[in-house]
């Protein structure tokens, strides 16, 4: 399936890769372009990829879209590696397509909710790219610490971390885990937590509002 593209109305000339969590579909993050409240001229394409649907194992094998099969989820969250190395591969493929379309790395944002989010955070580190930066949504880093060791930073992420205090998918632990280990390694991180479970609110909306500003130049 295609991604779900929102073209801005001005030409485009920046883009953000939005990668929705488990279970949902390319549309789940649309409304949250309109509730970002952009300038009309931010020149933002949004692209929404949809995850292809296969049996999760923590679902009892019922399919449904997933960028990875999860194995299990204690101690540590057990995954399918080479699923999300497909998905690795989606994103890195989408990235080529925008700068093929003339869009800077240096204005391309990778941004993902759960499930979505670790696989752009896989994405940038392994990556290492210039990219404008990541949004890390309520999520986590699978094997983020040996990816980190393997590829070593390049250029500083700029990367903005968010997560629900009340977060009962993916503890708030296993985000500031994440969050933890990309300063270590010498990326540039910002932690937002925020009085929500696993989910989006309104104050976190205005955060990614203003970080994108920044990030992008509007």
């Amino acid at each position: 399936m295609s991604p779900h593209i929102i073209e801005p109305v001005s030409p485009a000339s920046r883009a953000v890769i939005w990668l929705h969590g488990l279970g949902a579909d390319c549309y789940d993050f649309v409304p949250v372009v309109e509730a970002l409240q952009l300038p009309d001229n931010h020149g933002i394409r949004f692209i929404f990829p949809q995850a292809p649907t296969r049996p999760v194992t923590i679902n009892g094998g019922f399919p449904m879209p997933s960028w990875y099969d999860i194995l299990g989820v204690s101690p540590a969250r057990a995954i399918n590696q080479a699923q999300l190395d497909e998905s690795i591969a989606l994103v890195r493929q989408l990235i080529d397509e925008q700068c093929a379309q003339g869009i800077a790395l240096e204005n391309i944002v990778l941004a993902g909710f759960s499930q979505g989010g670790a696989v752009v955070l896989c994405t940038a580190v392994s990556s290492q790219l210039p990219l404008a930066g990541v949004m890390a949504l309520s999520t986590y880093g699978p094997d983020l610490d040996k990816l980190l060791q393997d590829y070593p930073v390049l250029q500083p992420l700029s990367v903005f971390h968010a997560h629900g205090r009340f977060d009962e998918v993916l503890p708030l632990s296993m985000g500031r885990q994440a969050h933890d280990l990309m300063q270590a390694a010498g990326h540039q991180t910002r932690w937002h937590e925020y009085a929500m479970a696993h989910e989006v609110c309104m104050p976190e909306i205005a955060d990614i509002r203003q970080w994108l500003v920044e990030r992008l130049g509007l």
